[in-house]
């Protein structure tokens, strides 16, 4: 059975997401994410963490979305049927926390993409790249 994802959702689905890390409140994550989710994060360079499954990208966002030292903000999202991009800035409030969360040598934010997949109203695929030092 094939599946049609509306600009419309995809575009509610990637809302609802930012919101999470825009508010530090990650309760809708288990929601909005799919049993068979793929997500690749920034770090570790070159290629990233890969996260496969629910719990394991949720547990990795809700760390994220938590932290109270980080700051996201979208600066643009681009919808495409199925995928979207989200273009966005991270500000840290603490000296060492960009190190932290995205490797050594970054000051005081870091900028990144995420290109998303959505498939019957849920994050089927993730993956995050960062400007490097």
């Amino acid at each position: 059975m094939t599946t049609s994802v509306t600009p419309a959702t995809t575009a509610e689905i990637m809302r609802r997401f930012n919101d999470v890390f825009i508010n530090h409140d990650p309760a809708d994550l288990p929601e909005l994410v799919a049993d068979d989710c793929v997500m690749v994060s920034v770090q570790p360079a070159p290629e990233g963490t890969r996260y496969e499954g629910r719990a394991d990208c949720v547990a990795f966002w809700t760390a994220l979305a938590s932290d109270p030292n980080t700051s996201f903000t979208p600066t643009e999202v681009i919808i495409a049927g199925d995928r979207a991009t989200i273009l966005w800035k991270a500000v840290f409030t603490t000296p060492d926390a960009a190190d932290t969360v995205f490797g050594d040598g970054h000051t005081s934010y870091v900028l990144g993409v995420n290109v998303m997949r959505v498939k019957d109203g849920r994050i089927t695929e993730a993956l995050g790249y960062t400007k490097s030092p």
